[in-house]
């Protein structure tokens, strides 16, 4: 069989060249060329992964009215922080990117799943490119793992995983990694753009075709997004990744694409000698337990997809020793704090002008939602004024340049999480007030900026 023409596209401009240069003829930028794909030279002008048989597919248009899609059950894979992020299981013919540092628990989630499928009964693959068949049986030993009906294929040629792919008809195949694959109809390296891109669609055309579910594990960059193309992304179902430090027991993996489920959901883990181990509790995690109130402290109700969660603010502020305030966040989104710190000025009359402030979300969570701003202000003008805020008191609410307070989305399961947890008073938006109490919470809800400080400096 012939191999494919490769040709080379500038990612800039479109325009191509039979081989690989340094610059475009076309627009004149720089190392913009990458392989592709120009024909298929397979019998009958076929590309490879023709001859796959589709689902459903008629080859001609057809009504959507029409359509009866067909109600598949989910795969839970029995850990279940990984099947809320899937949002209840994997899905038939699903394909899910997970992305994280080097050594922060991918392949250990990965094999932990595939061996708690193979003890119920499903055939599973898992495709190893970056370790031997020896290494990865050393691992499950370690983790104490049951390798029975567990399948196995050390191999990064393409054809030959999709033909063992064909052979062993798996309802679950883990690739690792994607970034280690190389097909024989590209000449580039394994791990280039081309052969990433090339791999990817491929795997997602069986794994559409045949219903079998496959999970790829991508490398990151420095700056911990997914290396390789931004294709890669938008091709795959689910995307998800591993935070966390790798010097802590605790890691957390959040969805950020999900065709499936709810998106920015969360799944939170603990490192153990046996693996990693979903936490029930993942709240415990993001506060701290002090001895007695501390000054800079807040508790944050935020919302991770489904599920709330209470994490601990902490703000210092100190007189700055040079002619330029520092303002650093951690966990939180750093050019937020600048029009945090000007709404507190211009509206509450709070200056930090000349005032070092830090801010940090205990735990190494990630915060992205606005609604953390109440809790930022309150625990920056805590440490300002040396004065803590109440023992069980929770907070939550966007803050705008205007000096209103926003309601946040989904209050009512805040404030219970917080009545469950034993918190006993809230600070949160006017819109946000429930229309029945809730048992065990006294409600303080303000419209101002000014009424949250004035009602600080009475508690």
């Amino acid at each position: 069989m012939a191999k494919d023409r490769s040709i080379y596209s500038c990612t800039e401009c479109g325009a191509t060249a039979p081989k690989w240069q340094g610059q475009c003829p076309g627009c004149g930028q720089w190392n913009t060329l990458v392989e592709s794909l120009a024909e298929a030279a397979t019998a009958g002008g076929k590309r490879f992964g023709a001859n796959f048989a589709p689902l459903t597919s008629t080859g001609k248009p057809q009504d959507l009215a029409s359509i009866r899609p067909r109600d598949e059950p989910r795969l839970p894979t029995g850990i279940e922080e990984f099947d809320r992020v899937l949002g209840g299981g994997l899905v038939v013919g699903g394909v899910v990117l997970i992305g994280g540092d080097p050594g922060i628990g991918k392949s250990t989630l990965l094999l932990q799943a595939l061996a708690r499928l193979a003890e119920v009964g499903q055939p599973v693959l898992y495709v190893s490119g970056e370790e031997s068949a020896e290494q990865v049986a050393l691992r499950a030993q370690r983790l104490q793992l049951p390798a029975a009906g567990l399948r196995l294929l050390p191999e990064i040629n393409l054809e030959k995983i999709i033909a063992s792919l064909q052979e062993e008809k798996p309802v679950v195949a883990v690739i690792d990694s994607i970034q280690t694959l190389w097909s024989d109809a590209l000449q580039s390296a394994p791990g280039s753009v081309a052969q990433v891109r090339e791999c990817a669609a491929q795997l997602t055309r069986f794994a559409k075709q045949t219903g079998v579910g496959i999970i790829f594990v991508g490398h990151v960059t420095k700056e911990g997004a997914l290396a390789g193309p931004r294709v890669l992304e938008h091709i795959v179902d689910t995307v998800l990744y591993f935070e966390g430090d790798t010097h802590s027991s605790f890691r957390l993996v959040r969805a950020f694409k999900n065709r499936f489920g709810a998106v920015n959901e969360l799944g939170v883990f603990a490192m153990t000698d046996k693996g990693l181990k979903g936490v029930s509790n993942p709240s415990a995690l993001f506060l701290s337990q002090h001895a007695q109130d501390v000054a800079g402290s807040c508790v944050l109700v935020t919302q991770e997809g489904t599920r709330p969660l209470l994490v601990e603010i902490q703000a210092l502020v100190d007189d700055a020793m040079g002619g330029n305030p520092r303002r650093l966040t951690v966990g939180l989104e750093s050019q937020r704090l600048a029009m945090l710190l000007a709404v507190l000025h211009r509206h509450a009359g709070v200056m930090c002008g000349d005032q070092d402030v830090f801010v940090n979300a205990v735990g190494g969570v990630r915060i992205q939602e606005p609604a953390a701003d109440l809790a930022v202000l309150l625990a920056i003008v805590s440490s300002l004024r040396n004065k803590p805020l109440p023992a069980k008191l929770v907070v939550f609410g966007e803050v705008g340049l205007a000096g209103e307070i926003r309601p946040a989305p989904r209050g009512q399961e805040r404030l219970k999480e917080a009545a469950k947890l034993g918190f006993t008073r809230a600070l949160i938006p006017k819109a946000n007030a429930p229309r029945q109490p809730i048992k065990g919470i006294e409600v303080i809800a303000l419209d101002r900026v000014e009424q949250a400080i004035e009602v600080f400096r009475s508690l």
